[in-house]
């Protein structure tokens, strides 16, 4: 039988919908394509001990997966809980009428508890784009997810819940959040507060008029001065973020993974301190699957650079065509992400 499920890969900071597709026919094998990475690889074996611990079972089949579009690299191991339920829909051990209307998304334990993932707010973003009814997602994810209206988010916090949910034996109860009310109600309350500051009103005054009209500063004194202590309070007064603006910025701490446990929406503008060590492709993004960088982290908010002339010369020069174009393009061999 073949049956259809629906995840999703973060490419920088966007998602693309994976279809997922299982088939299980005569034969004993079992055969992943769809380029996928060694932690999406490795997959079987957490999935048939998480499914012998629920009392499931791997078939006794030939398995074929493929994880379409093919041309995309599959990385992480969110894609547990997708290809487990597609095995056992492909398998007749779940009905699989009402799977292909959610994305899911999920890692698993070996006894079946799901464990959080990276890059949910993205994801749920497409989901409702491309007109999926809902998400199901862990329930640690649960209230990132849920930011999004017009798209139900369902939190599981082990294989047996969504089994029991296809299967109709039970309901899950979407996660609901007011993310204007929840916004607003915690909008620019931080622990730095500027009025912390005793003196310095020449470099109280200068940072004032920065942090009114987005300027860069450059501070120069001696150690003990005061520069880092100022710099830390800076977003203590500059303008509170927008819901626009906190949606942007939670995107992107999202797909890093830099959300705390159960934060639904990045409320306070985001403070970066780098070490002066940092590498240039660690400050401006990339790497083999392209992550964005501390300027992308730092967008909406504060980057500062402490013991700036510490930094090396190539990283310094990368700043600046993200301060003059106010976006990062990452160019590859094989890709290129905004």
């Amino acid at each position: 039988m073949l049956v259809k499920t629906y995840g999703s890969a973060v490419f920088g900071i966007e998602a693309t919908t994976i279809i997922i597709e299982v088939s299980v026919s005569q034969g004993f094998a079992f055969f992943l394509v769809g380029l996928p990475d060694n932690a999406v690889r490795e997959s079987q074996q957490r999935i048939e001990s998480a499914l012998r611990s629920n009392n499931m079972k791997m078939p006794g089949r030939k398995v074929v997966i493929n994880m379409a579009p093919a041309d995309i690299k599959k990385e992480g191991s969110a894609y547990d809980l997708p290809l487990a339920i597609g095995i056992l829909a492909a398998d007749e051990q779940l009905n699989p009428d009402k799977i292909g209307d959610y994305i899911i998304m999920g890692e698993l334990s070996l006894d079946g508890s799901v464990v959080p993932i990276k890059g949910t707010l993205p994801i749920a973003i497409q989901a409702r784009k491309e007109g999926f009814k809902g998400m199901i997602v862990p329930k640690q994810n649960a209230r990132e997810a849920a930011v999004v209206n017009k798209l139900d988010v369902y939190g599981v916090s082990d294989i047996s819940e969504v089994i029991d949910f296809f299967e109709g034996r039970s309901t899950l109860e979407p996660t609901v959040v007011d993310t204007r009310a929840e916004f607003y109600n915690a909008v620019a309350q931080t622990d730095l507060d500027f009025a912390d500051v005793k003196g310095q009103e020449n470099v109280k005054r200068a940072l004032e008029i920065a942090a009114a009209g987005a300027h860069n500063a450059i501070m120069v004194g001696p150690p003990g001065a005061g520069k880092t202590m100022m710099a830390k309070r800076m977003p203590g007064i500059l303008p509170p973020l927008t819901l626009h603006e906190a949606l942007e910025t939670t995107k992107i701490h999202s797909v890093v993974g830099k959300l705390d446990k159960d934060t639904s929406l990045m409320t306070l503008r985001p403070f970066r301190s780098p070490h002066h060590t940092i590498s240039d492709v660690a400050l401006v993004g990339g790497g083999a699957f392209p992550q964005p960088g501390e300027i992308s982290l730092a967008h909406n908010g504060l980057l500062f650079l402490d013991e700036l002339p510490e930094f090396q010369r190539t990283v310094l020069e990368v700043l600046r065509q993200p301060i003059e174009d106010r976006r990062i393009t990452i160019s590859r061999a094989k890709f290129t992400v905004d």
